[in-house]
């Protein structure tokens, strides 16, 4: 295993990446899809309705990020797999696994 922690670093470091490449991109498209409804539509209920799409498609970035994190820490656990890595993994899954929840949940109760 010791061969490939470097590697395995580098794969982890650019999973951490490529979360913060995601969640940029995907604040980028949502705030231009709010500006654009925002200035284009006159019609309330359009308005809220396109919003609500807008939130939703910005938490499904956010939820899509966070799994990719997660992949990335569970690679770091694997390369230096102590206790205390180990626990804070949980913990950190554990976080993210109930942030997942929720925003998922959100975002279905939003397409209904």
């Amino acid at each position: 295993m010791d061969f490939f922690a470097p590697v395995l670093n580098v794969v982890s470091i650019c999973l951490d990446l490529f979360s913060i490449f995601i969640l940029l991109w995907g604040v980028i498209v949502c705030a231009k899809d709010f500006f654009h409804s925002r200035l284009t539509v006159k019609d309330k209920r359009k308005l809220m309705q396109l919003l609500t799409d807008t939130k939703n498609q910005l938490g499904t970035y956010v939820l899509f990020s966070l799994e990719i994190l997660i992949v990335a820490d569970i690679i770091d656990s694997i390369v230096q797999p102590t206790l205390t890595d180990i626990i804070r993994l949980g913990a950190i899954v554990a976080i993210r696994t109930v942030i997942s929840y929720f925003l998922n949940k959100e975002i279905r109760a939003g397409q209904l």
